[in-house]
């Protein structure tokens, strides 16, 4: 397998706040699955993995070169969890046209955050 691309992206938690909390549902809906939502939900501090699952989204666009727009939008990457709690990345819509154009096998991310930040890095390989 070779790797394709790599991309970071670091978020202040504070920012994912003011959004959610000037647009409320209108910006959830538009940037984040409803399975993503309903996890990060479920969390005592939502905050933190929302702006950590934005991030992510930054950084796997990055890792695609085209960023978040016309090739790959928001709804097009989900961040889910296996039973051990491991983050992944699965694409929908535009972003599996997108990876098997450019070969795409698998996606690697891993996510962090504090109270202050979330950070995510990712890595494509195909």
């Amino acid at each position: 397998m070779q790797i394709l691309g790599t991309g970071i992206d670091l978020v202040e938690n504070a920012r994912i706040a003011a959004s959610i909390e000037k647009f409320g549902d209108r910006f959830l809906h538009r940037i984040f699955t409803p399975g993503e939502i309903a996890y990060c939900a479920s969390m005592a501090k939502p905050t933190p993995h929302y702006a950590a699952r934005f991030a992510a989204k930054e950084a796997v666009s990055k890792c695609f070169g085209c960023g978040i727009g016309k090739q790959l939008g928001w709804l097009d990457m989900e961040v889910t969890n296996d039973e051990a709690g491991a983050p992944h990345m699965v694409l929908h819509g535009d972003g599996i046209a997108l990876a098997a154009a450019r070969g795409v096998r698998q996606i690697f991310v891993s996510l962090t955050h504090t109270d202050q930040y979330a950070a995510a890095s990712a890595t494509i390989a195909g």
